[in-house]
């Protein structure tokens, strides 16, 4: 049976953009939220949740 990776959601993308933002490798970011790299991937290009700002730093 294949594992589906959770939904991404606005809030987790902001997330991950900030972490991308940070140099976090695809990988680990994926490791992270327990996603598919193919969905950092699409964060970052710009494939998905282009109009999602990155979360604020803390």
């Amino acid at each position: 049976m294949r594992k589906v990776s959770p939904d991404v959601t606005p809030e987790m993308a902001a997330r991950i953009k900030r972490h991308l933002m940070e140099d976090m490798a695809q990988h680990e970011i994926a490791a992270l939220f327990k996603i598919n790299q193919g969905r950092v991937s699409e964060i970052k290009t710009g494939k998905k949740f282009g109009d999602v700002a990155p979360a604020a730093g803390a």
